[in-house]
């Protein structure tokens, strides 16, 4: 069975609970993030296909897509309401998040592109994380990103306060670095490729330095009130990572069509991406070991309880 006709085929199925009774009323609407950066297939391939749309039709429900690349600015719109799901959050941005006091959880792990993120310095410019005091280093605050820049400065004997750093999105971030505005830019994925391109250069990438985990996030009213439509969500997610493991070159298209980048470069960004679906042990450890990164670094204002944070459905 193809996706489109799996997908076809999971609205018009009946759902009951374990009682036997009718599935509970779905939301009206579901506002869910629409995130392509780095590379991630599953969110591309579930946009382009109308693979929600369809699950949800037999509900009446009505998908908005809304375009935030910012995890940081995700979980400001979750916090106003305007957001239900991001189909894709790095979880810095998580953790930042709940440490603030906006409850943000877990519903499903998305991918582990650590080589997909990277520091990336201007043509002639910084080579290397120590020639970046006093520079002017751009990208989005209070992401994994800006983890790992913060990340990289600690290891190599210096602080944040060590860089001028200037918060932009990562479409400025690679306009400012490749005309040389900035000195150094946080880039993930085919930015990193557009930069290299107009002869910028990698410095260091976010491996060895943070664990990079990309999850799908859902706010807690949200998760609250229609847990049945998360867990909608999270299978329609599931089933098209499976397709796109039996339909790799037709995903991978879709995703270099997308970034607007050749077929080959698009596959050596989706061969790092590491894509995934259930958490493990692993990733757990790996969220308290970055929480108390963050805490320790003044990036995170309190200590959550992690494991709280964890959906069922994220784990099985």
């Amino acid at each position: 069975m193809n996706l489109k006709h799996w997908a076809a085929a999971f609205a018009a199925a009946a759902i009951f609970t374990a009682s036997g009774a009718a599935l509970a009323a779905m939301p009206k609407e579901l506002n869910i993030v629409y995130v392509k950066a780095p590379f991630n297939l599953q969110n591309m391939v579930m946009k382009q296909q109308g693979l929600l749309e369809k699950a949800f039709a037999k509900d009446g429900v009505k998908v908005n897509w809304k375009t935030i690349t910012s995890g940081s600015q995700q979980s400001q719109a979750m916090a106003a309401g305007a957001v239900d799901i991001s189909a894709v959050m790095n979880t810095a941005s998580l953790l930042m998040a709940n440490g603030a006091g906006n409850p943000v959880l877990i519903a499903s792990g998305v991918a582990h592109p650590s080589e997909n993120f990277a520091i990336v310095a201007k043509k002639g410019g910084p080579d290397s994380i120590r020639a970046l005091k006093g520079k002017k280093v751009v990208g989005p605050r209070g992401t994994v990103l800006h983890q790992t820049l913060v990340a990289a400065l600690v290891k190599n004997g210096m602080k944040a306060s060590d860089v001028e750093f200037i918060s932009m999105s990562i479409p400025a971030a690679l306009s400012a670095v490749s005309s040389g505005r900035a000195d150094a830019a946080l880039l993930a994925a085919s930015a990193i490729v557009k930069a290299e391109e107009s002869g910028c250069r990698v410095i260091t990438r976010a491996t060895g330095l943070v664990n990079v985990n990309l999850v799908m996030t859902v706010r807690k009213g949200f998760a609250d009130q229609s847990p049945e439509a998360v867990e909608k969500v999270v299978q329609v997610q599931r089933e098209t990572l499976k397709w796109i493991r039996t339909h790799w070159k037709e995903a991978v298209e879709i995703g270099a069509k997308e970034h607007g980048i050749s077929f080959a470069q698009a596959e050596a960004l989706a061969k790092r991406s590491n894509y995934y679906d259930n958490l493990t042990e692993k990733d757990l450890k790996g969220l308290e070991e970055d929480q108390k990164f963050l805490v320790d670094n003044g990036m995170m204002a309190r200590k959550v309880n992690v494991r709280s944070l964890v959906l069922p459905s994220a784990l099985h």
